[in-house]
């Protein structure tokens, strides 16, 4: 008989993370889609012909008004309530501390299951408020301009970790509306766009991502347009698809140098998919998602990839693919083996990919005094368990 050959594994394994046990107790109703949340009631009891209906119920209450108390939640009998709190729970990651930058940037260092932590970043603007969740504790990248890359990959945070960094921060916008309110009705949203740009690589935890950002866009609960989130990924080629097809947000990749040698450097992963890899995909992503256009990042690093050569070879390479160029000064961290291109070095780039007919914003740095700027992310244990010495010989800094 002729073996059967061993299945391969999907791309989102391809990293190794720790295996832990699950907390023991009450399920976390937080995470779970609407229809592993009717399973989940049916499991304790709820009929099934009844089953969807408090399934919405439910959903309202977690996601559109943010109660966490079944005991609020007035539209079910008290004795349903009672059972639904011997059963269940609705939690969302642990605030460990909060900075406030001076540009009004907060930075939250939270708390999660193994009492492993990850950063999230809320950037107020005048028009939008912008929130920057992580989707990993730590990262397997090491892309070595990042300050997370420093600390190595402990695990994939799940959809409840994801989505409850959101809930979290609304929890301290106070932006939950009042039960009975619509969302739309308090006036603008002060937290209005996701960015998937803190810890972790999204689509090497695409599963998780995956359902965390359906509950995000759900017209009956936390009801952000898909237009209103950014995943940001290294290049992991086969998922990049998979999220057009299956999240459909708009896509923004670390592309950061011209050529492959170089980027090979600065984003390990591209030793993996290369650069013409990557485009290709790229090509054909808003396509597939309908959406605008690829945001490209570019950190610019002095004297390594801000030439006037890269800048038109940068032009060159996305030739046909709806793009804008996000230009970002490097936010130099303790041990960076880099330093940050001038101020007229970043214009003239800029100036170069702007007169070839595409966006050029430079993005303004925010909360670099308290280490919440692109690239400086990293939970505060971690940062505090190595010194400077360690750090600059994980970085190969002179």
């Amino acid at each position: 008989m002729t073996a059967k050959p061993e299945p391969t594994a999907p791309i989102t394994q391809d990293v190794m993370t720790i295996p832990r046990k699950m907390p023991e107790g009450p399920k976390n109703l937080v995470g779970l889609t609407r229809a592993k949340l009717r399973d989940a009631l049916i499991e304790v009891g709820t009929p099934e012909k009844q089953a969807k209906m408090r399934a919405n119920q439910l959903w309202q209450w977690i996601y559109h008004w943010g109660v966490r108390d079944f005991a609020q939640m007035t539209n079910l009998a008290k004795d349903y309530r009672a059972k639904l709190a011997a059963n269940f729970v609705v939690e969302v990651p642990e605030v460990v501390s909060k900075q406030v930058s001076e540009d009004g940037t907060r930075k939250y260092l939270v708390r999660i299951a193994g009492g492993h932590e990850v950063e999230v970043v809320y950037i107020p603007e005048t028009d939008r408020g912008t929130l920057c969740i992580s989707s990993q504790v730590g990262c397997t990248l090491t892309c070595s301009f990042c300050h997370t890359g420093t600390q190595k990959l402990v695990r994939n945070l799940t959809a409840a970790e994801i989505v409850g960094q959101i809930m979290m921060a609304r929890d301290d916008l106070e932006e939950w509306p009042e039960p009975g309110v619509g969302t739309g009705e308090n006036g603008p949203r002060l937290l209005s766009n996701i960015v998937l740009m803190g810890m972790g690589e999204p689509l090497y935890n695409f599963d998780n991502v995956r359902d965390a950002m359906k509950i995000a866009m759900d017209g009956e609960g936390i009801a952000l347009s898909r237009r209103r989130i950014t995943l940001s990924t290294s290049g992991v080629v086969p998922e990049i698809a998979k999220c057009a097809e299956e999240i459909g947000c708009l896509m923004a990749v670390s592309f950061h140098a011209t050529d492959d040698e170089t980027r090979n450097k600065l984003v390990p992963i591209n030793k993996r998919w290369n650069i013409e890899a990557l485009l290709d995909a790229l090509r054909e992503y808003p396509r597939l998602s309908n959406s605008e256009r690829i945001t490209f990042e570019y950190v610019m690093l002095k004297d390594v990839n801000d030439s006037d050569e890269d800048a038109r070879r940068l032009v060159k390479l996305i030739k046909g693919i709806p793009a804008k160029i996000n230009l970002i000064p490097f936010n130099e961290w303790p041990g960076s083996p880099y330093t940050r291109s001038s101020w007229n070095r970043i214009r003239k780039f800029a100036d170069i990919i702007h007169n070839a007919g595409y966006a050029s914003p430079i993005r303004t740095p925010r909360g670099e005094d308290i280490m919440a700027a692109c690239g400086q992310l990293k939970s505060a244990t971690e940062r505090a368990r190595k010194s400077r010495a360690q750090i600059e010989a994980e970085t190969g800094a002179p």
